[in-house]
């Protein structure tokens, strides 16, 4: 659905078109059938990548993300 317009005279318009169902139909360009094998590959794609990491590669990579999460948080305490 379209974004809502602040000129009254188009929201007029726009609650006409709806009601009578007259509204354009919106393509986005996306295929929805890329958009559903996107969605399959991502919910797995964790999953998979922790099973063929080493337990040393894992450690090394959740110790990096929690360096780089915790020097925001200081970063963020210094502004105050």
């Amino acid at each position: 659905m379209a974004k809502r317009p602040t000129d009254p005279n188009q929201l007029a318009k726009m609650i006409a078109d709806i009601a009578t169902g007259s509204t354009p139909k919106t393509d986005d360009g996306k295929n929805p059938f890329a958009v559903a094998l996107g969605r399959r590959g991502g919910l797995k794609g964790g999953k998979a990548r922790a099973e063929a990491l080493s337990p040393a590669k894992r450690k090394a990579i959740a110790k990096k993300a929690a360096t780089t999460r915790w020097k925001a948080v200081a970063a963020k305490k210094g502004e105050k």
